[in-house]
């Protein structure tokens, strides 16, 4: 019998700031029995929205996603950990990455990358129109 060879869990990302952790829960499936891929892009939009509010000081909105990558599926009991960064600050808007990782109910201290997406936000006064963004 030969044994295969297990690659190693990716590291967790260093140059990113750990901004959510959450556990889905069974209400959260889908048909399959994994976790529905709307509420995980629902996870994403808020953690990609924390450090983005630190810079806005004030409302803003989800403008755009400019990418959305499902790598693996998502299990229930899964303690999701969600990482993000800024990559672009411009007048109004701000963009930034997150990556999900999973540690798996039956393998703690084992993480899985299962999601990365890119999203941008926008600054906006009381009327909903886009407003600079403060200088730091």
């Amino acid at each position: 019998m030969s044994a295969i060879a297990q690659l190693p869990p990716p590291p967790l990302p260093s140059d990113k700031e750990l901004v959510l952790k959450v556990i889905p829960m069974p209400a959260d499936t889908n048909g399959n029995g994994d976790i529905f891929g709307g509420w995980v892009m629902a996870q994403v939009d808020l953690a990609g929205s924390v450090i983005p509010a630190r810079h806005v000081q004030g409302r803003m909105a989800t403008v755009a996603v400019n990418q959305f990558i499902f790598k693996q599926p998502v299990r229930v009991g899964d303690i999701l950990s969600f990482f993000s960064h800024v990559t672009r600050i411009g007048n109004t808007s701000i963009t930034v990455d997150v990556e999900v990782y999973a540690e798996r109910f039956r393998a703690q201290g084992q993480f899985v990358k299962v999601t990365q997406a890119s999203l941008t936000y926008v600054a906006i006064d009381d009327d909903g129109k886009p407003r600079p963004i403060p200088k730091s």
